[in-house]
């Protein structure tokens, strides 16, 4: 009795810092969307998820910062590169709007918005990737890429490979 009193104790005074780590717990498993095969990502951009459909009606689904308004996208592509600590050069776009960002801002840097691993994205110049700012994840915050909980991206680098076909839907 006083063993379970105590394990009580505990677990309502880590209540605190279990909220805030479920809060980054993911992916979850859930019903698949419908009309894609397996191995299949899908980004629902309305939604701000990602799912990696699993098969038999079932997916993983990670949550994710998406595109800004105006600077959203849809459509068909694959994974063409796969990369972790990768440096990061901003796009004409980002830099246009910022011009004091640097030219290159190395892997492994605070301020690199890559996070822990890239996975780029054929015909563009976007990317499913981690972030040092996990407070922007679940909202519209990119040029168009896709961003991800530094553990998530580490999570899906590992299940799937270049040439995998992503979808990116507003729906």
């Amino acid at each position: 009795m006083m063993l379970r009193k105590l394990a009580m104790a505990a677990l309502v005074a880590a209540g605190p810092c279990l909220a805030g780590t479920a809060a980054l717990a993911s992916p979850s498993v859930v019903a698949s969307p419908n009309g894609y095969g397996p191995g299949t990502i899908v980004v629902k951009t309305n939604e701000r998820k990602l799912y990696l459909v699993l098969g038999e009606g079932r997916a993983l689904r990670y949550p994710v910062g998406v595109g800004k308004p105006g600077k959203q996208w849809a459509g068909a592509t694959r994974i063409d590169g796969k990369y972790r600590q990768p440096a990061w050069s901003p796009p004409d776009d980002v830099k246009r709007d910022n011009p004091r960002i640097p030219d290159v801002i190395p892997g492994g840097s605070p301020a690199n918005p890559m996070g822990v691993a890239a996975m780029t994205l054929a015909g563009g110049q976007y990317a499913i990737h981690g972030t040092n700012r996990p407070n922007s994840v679940g909202g519209y915050v990119s040029y168009g890429c896709v961003r991800m909980y530094n553990q998530d991206i580490a999570d899906l680098f590992e299940r799937v490979s270049v040439g995998t076909q992503v979808i990116v839907t507003p729906r």
